[in-house]
């Protein structure tokens, strides 16, 4: 799970994110800490009632890396510290993203979708 904290000091909104990032097949192996300070007008606007400010941010943060394919699905998992591939499809979904998934991943599915048949076939007849 990130490390995630905020502050405030003197009417400014500071939020303070340390996350461990795979971006463009580099992973890093060290936190990379990001620092947004937003005026608290503005942080009430982009932030929902009751929500974690950090929160809210490195979603957003998570959330254009994929739509740009920057991030891997698995970059968000970490990202977000959730621990299955489900949980990142829902959030996605919840914000209108889609996996990317084109022909070449339909192939792959198809040929290990027949291993599978062949398998379970060769089972069956023993």
């Amino acid at each position: 799970m990130p490390h995630l904290s905020r502050r405030a000091t003197g009417g400014i909104f500071g939020l303070r994110i340390a996350l461990k990032l795979r971006v463009l097949n580099v992973c890093y192996s060290y936190p990379v800490e990001i620092t947004l300070n937003i005026p608290d007008e503005f942080a009430r606007h982009v932030t929902p009632e009751g929500s974690d400010p950090a929160r809210v941010a490195l979603e957003a943060l998570a959330l254009e890396g994929y739509r740009a394919e920057r991030l891997t699905e698995s970059a968000v998992r970490q990202m977000l510290g959730f621990e299955t591939r489900m949980e990142v499809h829902a959030f996605l979904k919840q914000h209108g993203l889609y996996l990317h998934y084109d022909i070449a991943d339909l192939d792959q599915d198809r040929i290990t979708a027949k291993k599978l048949r062949d398998v379970r076939a060769v089972s069956t007849v023993k």
